[in-house]
């Protein structure tokens, strides 16, 4: 009796989880998404001084998870800190997303992601790849984006790849990209060149939902 209990208490711990991770991202689909980011970079370029690389790569987090496109964090770090200090913060800010986006999808995002993948043949041909290579998969998958990086970090989470083959396959494949983007920053000269590509997002959200 008691193991059913703590089953049923696990199931809806993890539909919780889910229907509140849904609803967050319903929520920041319907607001001044753009003018948010806008504000958000000019905070940390005007008010956050030498602790604003930290915070970028901490923002990286949460709008991952909530499957954002990524390339608007890493052209602010270019514009907001140069080359060196915005590709650093940037490549540890998108490590770790990526990371925590896993690790989500690993746990209680698990079942969700298998009950939508099940019915495509190219992602078991991937997983069953990963199985046998998962570090070159992995870094090819990462070096070439044949899908937003955000949906990618799911996908990964539910093939057998190991959390640390996967973390430093997917920081080596993402570095080139990266290093571009943030060069691409350098030469933005105004905050609404940088958050012009947010309309992205309800494409994105339309394919994983």
């Amino acid at each position: 009796m008691a193991d059913v209990f703590f089953t049923w208490v696990s199931a809806f711990r993890i539909v919780f989880s889910l229907l509140f991770l849904v609803a967050t991202a319903s929520v920041l689909l319907s607001l001044p998404i753009e003018k948010m980011v806008k504000g958000f970079l000019f905070w940390v370029k005007e008010d956050l001084g030498q602790w604003g690389p930290f915070v970028l790569a901490l923002s990286y987090i949460p709008l991952t998870i909530l499957v954002v496109p990524a390339s608007i964090l890493t052209l602010g770090g270019g514009y907001l800190f140069g080359l060196s200090v915005g590709f650093m913060a940037d490549s540890i800010g998108a490590t770790l997303g990526a990371t925590a986006a896993f690790i989500l999808g690993r746990t209680i995002g698990k079942s969700y992601l298998i009950s939508k993948l099940r019915n495509y043949p190219k992602f078991q041909a991937v997983a069953n790849a990963i199985e046998i290579s998962s570090f070159k998969m992995v870094f090819l998958l990462r070096l070439v984006p044949l899908l937003p990086f955000s949906l990618l970090n799911y996908l990964l989470s539910v093939t057998p790849v190991n959390l640390s083959v996967y973390v430093l396959a997917s920081w080596l494949g993402m570095t080139p990209s990266i290093f571009g983007l943030a060069y691409i920053g350098t030469t933005i000269k105004d905050l609404s060149d940088v958050t012009h590509g947010w309309n992205e997002i309800y494409t994105i959200h339309q394919q994983f939902c």
